[in-house]
């Protein structure tokens, strides 16, 4: 029998971590389950279990210098009882560098795409990018199968450099595929890429892409992706990194920008694709996302989505 440690009959992600700190995610997932259970309450019982809630802290993820748990939930009946308070990832523009084949170029068709370290270009290029070290590590679950770990899964993962600029559309990084890679999923429904922290340009929080394919053989038709969306960064890590060299067009573009004025994350505040984030600027950060997929669902993400403001190139801001 498992000796993990659990709360309400869910699996705590951080084991060394007080009930307090386990993170967004989780603090949601505690209110969604209370909420159905005040459904058979009278209106008096909500009031009182709602200003309870308001005292628990469940702010954005903070940074510490602590390092991620290898021992994340990965199925069996922890996974089952929490995959009723998982919500599907919302669908997301892929906006208008995605580099799968949907608007130009197409890195899904080259050999060597399939890799978990994706600082550098492969191919003609060996050209690294430069910023804070970043391991992206997204837990997908199957929803239609009753959240069990999403194993075989392909997922596409691309973000911009330390400039702002996406690889293969932006001057001066159109000859380069680097921060651009694709991981299958092992049993426990994880894939973990190693990459450096993006920079936030203009008109749009700081955050990641990603689209999920049915297996590695449908990378290479975009419109077999089953899932895309992306991840937001918690403010806390993106003022400590945006502080050292090499960001600093980062700090002005993130003052301006909210979580909920973002074009994008802007109708539920990022609710569901804010990230849990560890670590320190010297270390590096730990990012880690867990990724409800529903099958049964018809994907409307990926296109290209309008933006606010124009990303450094010149390009639009919407992805």
């Amino acid at each position: 029998m498992s000796d993990r440690r659990t709360y309400e009959g869910r699996e705590l992600p951080r084991q060394d971590e007080e009930l307090v700190d386990q993170g967004l995610q989780f603090d949601i997932g505690t209110l969604l389950g209370r909420r159905r259970v005040l459904t058979f309450l009278g209106a008096s019982g909500v009031l009182g279990l709602t200003a309870c809630a308001a005292g628990t802290d469940s702010s954005s993820p903070s940074t510490t210098s602590a390092t991620t748990s290898s021992s994340t939930t990965s199925g069996g009946s922890a996974s089952s009882a929490s995959s009723g308070d998982l919500a599907e990832i919302p669908d997301e523009t892929a906006g208008p560098y995605p580099g799968d084949g949907s608007n130009g170029p197409d890195v899904l068709a080259e050999s060597g795409v399939v890799r978990q370290d994706i600082r550098s270009s492969f191919g003609s290029s060996t050209t690294t990018a430069e910023g804070i070290p970043m391991t992206l590590t997204l837990s997908l679950k199957d929803l239609a199968g009753g959240g069990t770990p999403f194993a075989g899964v392909a997922v596409y993962v691309w973000h911009c450099d330390r400039e702002g600029r996406y690889s293969m559309y932006t001057e001066g990084a159109e000859d380069e595929n680097y921060l651009r890679g694709v991981q299958v999923a092992d049993d426990s429904g994880r894939v973990s890429f190693t990459s450096i922290f993006p920079a936030c340009y203009s008109g749009r929080w700081p955050h990641i892409h990603f689209e999920v394919y049915p297996d590695e053989a449908s990378i290479t038709d975009a419109g077999t992706a089953i899932a895309t969306s992306q991840v937001a960064l918690p403010k806390d890590a993106c003022d400590a990194v945006y502080a050292t060299s090499g960001y600093e067009d980062s700090v002005g573009n993130l003052g301006r920008l909210s979580l909920t004025s973002d074009n994008v994350f802007g109708d539920d505040g990022g609710t569901s694709q804010l990230a849990d984030v560890t670590g320190d600027v010297t270390k590096g950060y730990e990012v880690t996302l867990t990724v409800g997929v529903d099958t049964t669902t018809e994907p409307t993400g990926g296109g290209m989505g309008g933006g606010m403001g124009d990303a450094p190139g010149g390009g639009p801001a919407g992805g």
